[in-house]
C-alpha cells in the first residue's frame, strides 16, 4: 500500500467556542483525489481549515510526510506544501486574473519573482480561458471563470496538497465536468493530491479515488466510491435512485 502523504490523527477543532470536529482521523496518497461528503453543518469546510492552519487544533495530530504540522500558522504550512482552495472562490473585484494568480505565489515573489511569473503558465494551461482573461478584473468574471481563477491561484503555491472546498457551488454542469476533468489532468501529469469536499456527491464520486462520509464532526464511512455505493443508505441519502458510477 502506497505510504500516507497526509495523516490526521484525533484532530479535535472548534470554530470560536464551539467544538465542531470530534476526533478526526484521515490520510491522503500521493496522486490521489479524496473526496469528503456528508450533510451541512457536519464539519467538512473547518476539517480542510484546520488541515490549512486557518483553524487551531485543540487536540489531535497533522503529519505532512511524517512531519508535524500541527499548530502551524496558515503562512507556514502553504510553505510546507498545502495550499486551501476556499468556499465561494473569494476573487476580489479590483484585482486583475493575473495580479490573482501572482498573489497566489505571494510567499515566493520577493526571492523568486521571475520563476512565479512563469509559473503562470500552469494555471493557464490547466484552465486556457485564464490567458485570454489575463487583463480582466476578477469582478468581471462568471462564476465558473471565478473558480477557474481560485483554483488556479491555488496552484500557484505549487502545493503537494490542494484542499478544494465546494468547487461546484452555484456553477452549472459542462463548467463542473471541466474542473472535474482538470484536478484529474493534474494528479496525473503533476502527482497533485487533492482533499475535495463537495455537494455535488456524483461529481465527488465519479472523480474521486477515495470517499469519506463526515456527519456531526465525524467521520462515520470510507471507502472507494463503488464500496460506498453498495453501503445500504449511501446511494438513496446522497444519490437517488438509478445513479451507477460512470465506468
Amino acid at each position: 500500500m502506497t505510504a500516507s502523504l497526509l495523516q490526521v490523527s484525533g484532530l479535535v477543532a472548534r470554530r470560536g467556542s464551539v467544538e465542531v470536529l470530534h476526533g478526526i482521523d484521515l490520510e491522503a496518497r500521493p496522486g490521489e483525489i479524496l473526496a469528503i461528503i456528508g450533510p451541512n453543518g457536519a464539519g467538512k469546510s473547518t476539517l480542510l481549515g484546520a488541515i490549512a492552519g486557518v483553524y487551531p487544533a485543540r487536540a489531535g495530530r497533522i503529519t505532512l510526510a511524517g512531519r508535524p504540522i500541527t499548530g502551524l500558522p496558515a503562512e507556514a504550512v502553504v510553505r510546507l506544501g498545502i495550499s486551501l482552495v476556499p468556499e465561494r472562490r473569494q476573487v476580489w473585484s479590483g484585482l486583475t486574473v493575473r495580479e490573482h494568480l501572482l498573489l497566489g505565489g505571494y510567499h515566493r515573489y520577493w526571492r523568486h519573482r521571475s520563476e512565479v511569473r512563469a509559473d503562470v503558465a500552469l494555471p493557464q494551461g490547466i484552465f486556457p480561458r485564464l490567458l485570454d482573461l489575463d487583463r480582466r478584473l476578477g469582478g468581471s468574471l462568471s462564476g465558473g471563470e471565478q473558480q477557474m481563477l481560485a483554483i488556479g491561484r491555488g496552484l500557484m503555491a505549487r502545493p503537494r496538497i490542494l484542499l478544494l472546498d465546494e468547487p461546484s457551488l452555484g456553477l452549472g454542469p459542462l463548467i463542473v465536468r471541466e474542473i472535474v476533468h482538470a484536478l484529474d489532468r493534474l494528479r496525473r501529469a503533476e502527482g497533485l493530491t487533492v482533499i475535495l469536499v463537495e455537494q455535488n456527491v456524483k461529481a465527488a464520486m465519479a472523480t474521486a479515488d477515495r470517499v469519506a462520509v463526515m456527519e456531526r464532526g465525524r467521520i462515520v464511512l470510507r471507502g472507494t466510491p463503488a464500496e460506498l455505493l453498495a453501503h445500504p443508505g449511501i446511494k438513496a441519502a446522497y444519490l437517488g435512485k438509478g445513479y451507477e458510477i460512470a465506468g
